[in-house]
């Protein structure tokens, strides 16, 4: 990752302005608005050639910043680096680009996926994806990891970094030998001797759409890039290749044959503003290869914060990262997920982005608490504990989100005016302007949603099963001051749902988003008494003192337990209780409000089953119900 540490001494040497640390060569390179502050301040005279501000929501970018165009002395950015580190408490912070004109164009990319290109993010290859992830072992990871790390160093320029590329070639050329429609080549790029390596195994029928799954080569020791330099880099980023080198072997064992095509791919020059990667995704949308998504796993093996698994949420896809949140909640079930984010082109994904590709970052922990070890010599698989069970984590996840994705066929334009689950449409319009969607729910859904975000102005949701609504009669809205508009149904029940987007106020560049969850987690069967976490139960109806008993098993370790009620007509009640079944008198939990709104949360609960009483205090009539575990 690009996280630059650097000593005081160094520090203070370039704020001396001592550039004869090293060759005074001039790069072009992006950076945000605040590393721009912190450049200024170690080069005074630097003066952006061109600055954009990059909008935030829609499909993808979830931030808005302002990004410069510079040219520097190379011998600028180790204390450029550091200022970044130090003082905004970031990953990275800038992109190196190899012209003024490569520059420019980063700033002009739409970095957004176009809506159109979206997969459908359905999860329905279990069949496949679960006995993978039992084969999957931590020793085969950490071999991985002290091979790579044992190089001196893999720094870009170097002879060991050159001799780092070749070993992970033939180390994946031996794996798939066996296999003709895999193929391991390097990528050469012209401004620098190490190679980044990529295995490509072919899809079938739906071969020209490309998932690609990603991490970097290169290691760095900031106060030494000489040739004896030591940087084994076991964490950063030997653990994201080593994952990722797990999944091809379980795939191969399996004789796994995707319908789209995989690119597995270790990335040269991360560590120096993300050049390795920039030439690759740039040479992708040259060429028009159609990546339908993008996984960059940037260490994998240090858990520095309380959660498993980090989803960052600035410079990646919004959607796509929901996607990757359910297959962990689906096949993980026991991991736990957070957001954060790590500021621009903190490491490779964003090169796809700036290219308008989907991508996701995935990460070991928060930003401000990942490896203090990384880009020194003591990034050691010892200082990881000698262990990779924090690597399997992600090796599992990556499995799973290359199995899902690799298995689908072709991806899906939406009619005009239909709304396909996970696909952005765009909205804009002067005041007053309205668009009309329809959006197809199945049986056994839950938590419908329909979300507007980006852009500038004030854009309104209304909803309506069946009907189209109208800004006075709908089922549900939402009527914020901005476009940031959500609505929610917990338990939906089946049918058409009609959407009804209206500006305000003008509106330009939002994106409106449809979902819902359908994937009944492993190892519970929904039935008429049985709840299952995330699967609704719609048209309930009771008459009045009327009650049913539902049961729902939680495992150890979860954080809540939340039962839901709504829609409909009446006064339904709810009453939990563990171990035995409750009434109205005793219970755990209860909600016995004056309508369906009712919610019942357990905090911190134990492991076992609970029981729900749904007591009809008036008539009921139309309700949904939902239980969560988290």
């Amino acid at each position: 990752m690009q996280k630059k540490l650097i000593t005081s001494l160094l520090l203070g040497a370039f704020s001396m302005g001592a550039a004869n640390l090293y060759a005074a060569d001039k790069v072009w390179i992006t950076l945000g608005d605040a590393a721009y502050a912190e450049l200024q301040k170690l080069a005074p005279k630097t003066i952006a050639k061109e600055s954009k501000v990059l909008q935030s929501g829609g499909a993808g970018i979830m931030a808005q910043e302002k990004v410069h165009l510079v040219q520097v002395d190379e011998s600028v950015l180790l204390g450029l680096s550091g200022a970044i580190h130090h003082k905004l408490n970031r990953c990275g912070g800038f992109m190196s680009h190899t012209s003024e004109a490569s520059g420019r164009a980063a700033l002009t990319q739409p970095m957004q996926m176009m809506a159109l290109l979206a997969p459908s993010y359905v999860i329905d290859n279990q069949a496949t994806v679960t006995p993978y992830l039992t084969q999957m072992q931590d020793s085969n990871i950490g071999q991985t990891i002290v091979d790579m790390s044992a190089f001196p160093n893999r720094y870009y320029t170097t002879t060991n970094g050159v001799n780092a590329s070749n070993w992970l070639k033939t180390k994946w050329q031996q794996m798939s030998s066996a296999r003709s429609d895999i193929s391991v080549a390097q990528f050469t790029h012209a401004g620098w001797a190490q190679k980044s390596v990529i295995l490509t195994i072919q899809g079938s029928d739906n071969g020209s759409e490309v998932v690609v799954l990603g991490g970097h080569l290169d290691s760095i020791n900031l106060n030494d890039r000489s040739e004896s330099a030591k940087a084994p880099g076991a964490d950063d980023d030997a653990s994201g290749v080593a994952s990722l080198t797990e999944v091809i072997r379980v795939m191969l064992a399996n004789n796994y044959k995707p319908r789209r095509t995989l690119k597995f791919i270790g990335y040269s020059a991360e560590e120096v503003g993300l050049k390795g990667s920039a030439e690759i995704a740039a040479k992708f949308k040259a060429d028009n290869v159609n990546v339908v998504g993008v996984m960059q796993l940037d260490m994998t093996n240090y858990k520095g914060s309380a959660k498993d698994i980090y989803l960052y949420t600035d410079y990646t896809n919004a959607a796509q990262n929901s996607f990757v949140a359910n297959l962990i909640a689906t096949y993980l079930p026991s991991l736990t997920v957070g957001n954060d984010v790590c500021g621009y082109a903190c490491s490779d994904h964003a090169s796809w982005t700036a290219q308008g590709y989907p991508a996701s970052m995935p990460f070991e922990s928060l930003i401000n608490q990942d490896n203090p070890y990384i880009h020194t010599p003591n990034d050691t698989y010892a200082n990881s504990g000698s262990q990779a069970l924090g690597a399997l984590k992600f090796a599992r996840m990556a499995m799973a989100y290359a199995v899902e994705l690799g298995s689908d066929g072709a991806v899906v334009t939406p009619p005009a005016g239909v709304l396909i689950k996970d696909v952005a449409v765009s909205f804009a319009g002067a005041a007053g302007a309205q668009s009309k969607y329809t959006f197809a729910v199945p049986a056994g859904a839950s938590n419908l949603s329909f979300k507007m975000s980006g852009g500038t102005g004030d854009g309104d949701l209304y909803t309506q099963l069946a009907t189209a609504p109208s800004t006075s009669s709908y089922l549900a809205k939402s009527d914020g001051s901005s476009n940031a508009e959500s609505i929610v149904i917990a338990a939906p029940a089946a049918g058409t749902y009609h959407l009804l987007a209206n500006a305000y106020a003008a509106v330009n560049g939002a994106s409106i988003v449809a979902s819902y969850s359908t994937t009944t987690p492993p190892g519970c069967t929904p039935s008429a008494t049985v709840l299952c976490s995330g699967v609704g139960v719609s048209g309930i109806s009771l008459a009045l003192n009327a009650s049913k008993t539902y049961t729902i098993v939680v495992p150890a370790g979860k954080s809540s337990l939340t039962f839901k009620l709504s829609g409909g007509t009446g006064d339904g009640d709810l009453y939990a209780k563990l171990g035995s079944a409750p009434s109205s008198t005793v219970y755990d939990g209860k909600s016995d409000g004056s309508t369906n709104a009712e919610t019942v949360t357990i905090n911190s609960p134990a492991a076992g089953t609970y029981y729900l009483l749904l007591k009809a205090y008036a008539a009921v009539n139309g309700a949904s119900l939902v239980a969560t575990i988290q």
